[in-house]
């Protein structure tokens, strides 16, 4: 990995940090996200932050920035466009919804019905959105980040399976600490919002994006990898397991971790720091259990390859 590179990921997290402050490490989640050209779901109780950190990140990178509330009464075409037949041409236009966007914050996305989610699947999975079959490519640096409201909260529709493999990460933001929640509250995060300035170029985010597929996975990590899937599956208080999709995010979460720490290679660490973000909204639990707990009893059951000595 060139130093110039690195340099260029700090600047990143460090720019987003004036504004998201005490949260590094969700930062750096979002960050190796992106540069996997993986997506976001933010599930948290409303009023953490979530927005400001992807407004943040939208103007950190120079990205236009689109916000859709999901509501029970939100059709697709609210989201993706529509065509309307134009009298003068007599012929139909098209007229692009805010999908057409490099950064799109997809806001309580549970509060809609599966229907209107799932206008998202084509555009999240294939960088495309086709409507009265015209296909339409979206941003090359198309990049979702999502929130969801726990699932106890009235008026939330589940997403499905589907729909929840592909986000590459879910992530939680929680309360601030002391110290940094009176900074909220004496306004300091809204001026430093207006202050924030673009450092990373689209010509540097294309660059750090392909040097994910640089970072080296050896057979001895690729196996722990597979390993950790696999208990996954076997554990008896997991219904379904990783699927080999799962898999594949899972190994490529941790390339981009480890990027975004500044290795050009993957560690049996950075596996276990994306696991939970990873594992957490693909697994079907039995009645009860605890998810959490489940998650870390994986990596704890698991043995850690030993490195090799040079």
């Amino acid at each position: 990995m060139e130093q110039g590179q690195h340099q260029s990921i700090q600047k990143l997290i460090a720019e987003m940090e004036k504004v998201v402050i005490g949260k590094r490490e969700v930062i750096e989640m979002t960050v190796a996200a992106l540069l996997a050209g993986g997506h976001v779901l933010f599930e948290d109780i409303p009023g953490v932050g979530k927005t400001v950190l992807v407004k943040t990140l939208a103007k950190a990178i120079h990205g236009a920035f689109s916000r859709v509330q999901f509501t029970p009464d939100l059709q697709p075409s609210d989201i993706t466009g529509i065509s309307i037949y134009n009298e003068q041409s007599r012929a139909f236009e098209f007229r692009p919804g805010p999908i057409f966007t490099r950064v799109l914050l997809a806001d309580e996305i549970n509060r809609t019905p599966p229907r209107t989610q799932a206008a998202l699947l084509e555009a999240m999975s294939e960088g495309s959105v086709t409507i009265d079959n015209q296909t339409y490519t979206l941003d090359e640096h198309f990049f979702v980040l999502a929130t969801q409201n726990p699932v106890e909260y009235e008026g939330t529709y589940p997403l499905p399976e589907a729909q929840l493999d592909r986000f590459l990460f879910r992530l939680t933001i929680g309360y601030p600490v002391y110290e940094d929640e009176l900074v909220l509250l004496l306004g300091g995060q809204e001026r430093a919002l207006a202050q924030v300035q673009p450092v990373v170029s689209e010509a540097e985010l294309r660059a750090l994006k392909a040097q994910v597929d640089a970072v080296t996975v050896t057979d001895q990590i690729s196996r722990y990898a597979l390993d950790l899937i696999r208990a996954s599956r076997e554990h008896p208080g997991i219904l379904l397991g990783i699927s080999p999709r799962g898999g594949i995010a899972f190994l490529r979460g941790a390339q981009a971790y480890a990027l975004v720490q500044g290795r050009n290679f993957v560690t049996p660490e950075d596996l276990q720091k994306v696991l939970g973000p990873v594992f957490g909204h693909r697994l079907l639990l039995n009645y009860g259990a605890d998810k959490e707990g489940l998650l870390q009893e994986l990596i704890d059951q698991v043995p850690v390859p030993v490195r090799k000595k040079s």
